[in-house]
């Protein structure tokens, strides 16, 4: 992987090559764009990135309209991921593990707001179902029900996917195509005129640049201070584990969202991956993967137990941590251009629903850059100018 780029002058500059800054190239160059691409990342591994992190899962189940749609394309993609690149036949078929999110209320006001989100899934299409305990204790009798009220699920387009394959697809097609990828670091901006004219690279290379793309997950809020931009987002930890049953589950197991803050879902061949975070969620620095040891027999194990309690018997097999990009503002996207510097666009803040919103959100940046307008879905919505106007768009749905 080259570490410099071949040119001094880029048409467009992304900052960030995981998923999203792949799928903003990619629909760039399907949408017919003739200016040269360039992105630039860290570590071309991709070894830590939030993509690569992630609990590979997507679903419908959002607070807000919007996410429901922008959800719904990316499950259309992640399904018909060969069809959209041209039925090139080097790409895989890929499913969905429609297994589903569950979540459970254990309180009458946690209650009301599934009831409030399902109405408006439901309203934009999504098939979310509400479930009494009667009903849960029927679908899935392992559980332990005593303190919750109802539940909340969707098997349609929601479960586990490849995220690594759509991510492979996005990266090499738009590589094939021309954009140019290489393993290095943004490190400064110059700006002159409300507009940065060029990037610096840790080489010492100074890169002219028609726009500027953040796509740096974690680091977003860090690279936009480069340009003197305040953006409220920052790294939070999050951690996974994977553990074998003694006893197997009878049936797949829902994505299962414990009022805890305790998630975990089926992994296949009787083994399960959890992950959450417990008490204090502080930023942390971006280089900071550090697991807490103490927390799989302290917290996690009983909590999954005390759900579960079939999960009594378990065996850790292995563990991680991984980064969300959170957006303290709202615990939403924030997408599009700077309104004072107009030639710097976001797509950042995810807050842990990134990885499949990709490629919506990429499709529609790209639709931006090439328009001057989003011609799918109206994406205005996740526009910087909400942040400084004090505008939230709250994502309640956020894991």
């Amino acid at each position: 992987m080259a570490s410099t780029p071949e040119r001094d002058s880029y048409d467009v500059v992304i900052v960030g090559g995981a998923i999203m800054g792949s799928s903003v190239a990619w629909f760039l160059t399907d949408m017919g764009f003739d200016g040269r691409i360039l992105v630039v990342d860290r570590d071309m591994s991709f070894e830590r990135s939030a993509t690569a992190t992630s609990t590979s899962c997507i679903r419908q189940q959002f607070s807000t309209e919007l996410n429901v749609r922008i959800s719904q394309f990316g499950a259309d993609f992640i399904t018909g991921l060969r069809t959209f690149m041209g039925g090139d036949t080097r790409v895989p078929q890929l499913d969905i593990r429609n297994f589903g999110y569950l979540y459970l209320a254990d309180t009458p006001a946690f209650a009301e707001d599934l009831r409030a989100r399902a109405a408006v899934q439901v309203a934009a299409g999504a098939a979310t179902r509400l479930l009494t305990r009667d009903q849960i204790a029927e679908a899935y009798p392992f559980y332990a029900l005593d303190d919750i009220l109802l539940a909340s699920i969707n098997t349609a387009g929601e479960g586990y996917f490849d995220s690594m394959a759509v991510f492979d697809w996005l990266r090499r097609t738009a590589q094939e195509r021309g954009v140019v990828y290489v393993e290095n670091e943004v490190v400064g901006m110059d700006v002159a005129e409300g507009r940065v004219r060029s990037v610096r690279l840790a080489t010492g290379e100074r890169i002219t640049c028609g726009q500027v793309i953040n796509a740096a997950g974690p680091r977003a809020g860090h690279v936009a201070r480069m340009a003197g931009i305040d953006l409220p987002v920052e790294p939070r930890k999050r951690y996974s584990w994977v553990f074998k049953a003694a006893q197997p589950l009878d049936r797949d197991l829902p994505l299962t969202i414990d009022p805890s803050g305790l998630h975990v879902r089926e992994n296949g061949g009787g083994t399960y991956q959890a992950g959450g975070h417990f008490g204090v969620d502080p930023a942390v620095d971006f280089d900071d993967f550090e697991m807490d040891h103490g927390l799989w027999e302290a917290e996690v194990w009983p909590l999954l137990a005390a759900r579960i309690p079939q999960f009594e018997a378990i065996r850790l097999t292995h563990g991680w941590v991984g980064h969300y990009e959170m957006n303290t503002f709202d615990h939403n996207a924030v997408l599009g251009p700077h309104p004072g510097i107009g030639n710097v666009l976001f797509i950042n803040g995810f807050s842990g629903h990134g990885l499949q919103q990709a490629p919506a959100m990429g499709r529609g940046l790209a639709e931006w850059l090439c328009f001057g307008a989003y011609r799918t879905l109206d994406l205005s919505g996740f526009h910087f100018d909400r942040l400084s106007s004090g505008s939230p768009q709250v994502e309640k749905a956020v894991i």
